[in-house]
């Protein structure tokens, strides 16, 4: 079982007596039983469970080498059937984008900047705080906009289509925060979830519509890569930290040291179309009383009149556990991505279930840039106008203003001298957006 868990880590199992569970929660189903019926949901949920069968015996057989890896020169000039490919998977690392002794200063900067301010900084978790609440540091700020990654980003946001002609692939530099890890600390705040939104992918008509294939018993058919209808999609209709309020077409981690297995590393689940159809339907179905027969699909209930959504919370990222989502076979098919190096980043589609390992035995700090491929859109455009003026202030981004960070003051904040790549990094930045 190369690159999957050995030891599956005490993270949570959502079960029902513990899941958040209001009254209002089982018209959402109703509605959408109503609108496409229990026979074309019951379709798609043997389907899924079916294709599940073949999809996780292939991932925990091949584990790691599920997750592709191409050379930054190469990622312009993939063929139909290799970008195909990594559409499929949702998830791969692109080597190379910034060259080794630019990524080691990198971090080397940001470690300054970190010591010079530390009585300053927060993070999470709050009682070895790595996780890093800095959104303007230099190497926050030359790792969004440099050339290379500001291409990267542009070539992966044309991945995704929109008939409509309102987005555009150029991309738009979503701030967030920096981790450096040290070794030998456990971490479990981050087991398996998937961002952009939790409860928010049944409720919202518009996010509910990216999945109609989904409902409509033709989950084979589902386009993960439709802009048209994604673009339009409330992601934090909850609010919560947790939600972004930006479409992330993929996330990313660019490395600044190198990281490996048991390394404090990143857990993928490589599926897009399978595994979200499969969350999106589990609530509609209850579980058969024996057993022996919980992976028989056909055994399940269909029952639109209980409140509980699985490992769903209104505040905080959709969750996933064994239990809760059994026919993933989560502890097998949750795979390490392959060694990283200074300069690499790892890719994955904003639909992908991922996780943080529990451990990093490695010997030294493992740090990464947590950098989005980010399309413009209209609703991107309107919060990354918004994210400027929080730039040029100093201040925490919308997204992160409860982290009541202010870096105007810090040693080493050094505004738009930071931004990289000329007037195309302005541009990412939202300067001269009209909207």
């Amino acid at each position: 079982m190369p690159g999957a868990l050995k030891q599956w880590p005490t993270w949570p199992e959502f079960t029902k007596d513990k899941g958040e569970a209001e009254k209002e929660f089982a018209q959402y189903k109703k509605d959408i039983a109503e609108q496409y019926g229990e026979a074309a949901l019951r379709q798609s949920w043997v389907k899924v469970c079916k294709k599940l069968e073949s999809l996780t015996d292939e991932i925990a057989e091949k584990g790691t080498s599920m997750i592709p890896v191409i050379p930054f020169d190469e990622i312009k000039d993939l063929s139909p059937e290799k970008r195909a490919e990594l559409q499929s998977v949702g998830c791969f690392v692109v080597r190379g984008v910034v060259d080794r002794p630019t990524a080691d200063e990198w971090f080397q900067n940001a470690k300054t900047y970190v010591a010079d301010n530390r009585s300053s900084i927060t993070g999470w978790p709050a009682e070895t705080p790595f996780v890093l609440k800095l959104y303007w540091s230099p190497t926050q700020l030359a790792a969004r906009t440099h050339p290379n990654h500001l291409a990267l980003q542009r070539e992966l946001n044309s991945w995704w289509h929109d008939a409509s002609n309102s987005t555009s692939p150029d991309p738009l530099s979503y701030a967030d925060g920096i981790r450096i890890r040290p070794p030998k600390v456990s971490f479990y705040g981050l087991g398996p979830h998937i961002d952009a939104g939790s409860l928010t992918r049944w409720v919202d008509p518009a996010y509910r519509k990216v999945y109609h294939k989904i409902w409509e018993g033709k989950p084979e058919e589902h386009d993960a890569y439709d802009l048209e209808l994604r673009k339009d999609a409330d992601q934090a209709i909850f609010g919560g930290s947790a939600h972004s309020s930006v479409f992330r077409a993929y996330q990313g981690w660019t490395a600044l040291t190198e990281s490996g297995p048991q390394e404090g590393s990143l857990l993928l689940y490589p599926d897009v179309q399978t595994v979200i159809a499969y969350l999106l339907l589990r609530p509609f179905f209850q579980p058969p009383k024996d057993e022996a027969e919980i992976m028989d699909a056909t055994k399940w209930t269909f029952d639109v009149s209980d409140t509980w959504f699985p490992g769903t919370w209104r505040d905080d990222s959709q969750m996933l556990s064994p239990s809760s989502h059994p026919h993933l076979r989560l502890q097998e098919c949750m795979v390490n991505i392959p060694r990283m190096y200074p300069g690499d980043t790892v890719w994955w589609h904003c639909d992908m279930c991922h996780a943080v390992e529990v451990e990093h035995h490695g010997q030294h700090d493992s740090s990464v840039v947590y950098v989005a491929a980010t399309p413009t859109t209209p609703t991107n455009a309107l919060y990354m106008k918004a994210q400027l003026h929080d730039f040029l202030a100093g201040r925490a981004p919308e997204d992160f203003k409860r982290s009541g960070s202010d870096e105007s003051g810090y040693k080493g904040f050094l505004g738009e001298k930071s931004i990289l790549s000329g007037e195309e990094g302005r541009r990412a930045m939202g300067f001269g957006l009209t909207v």
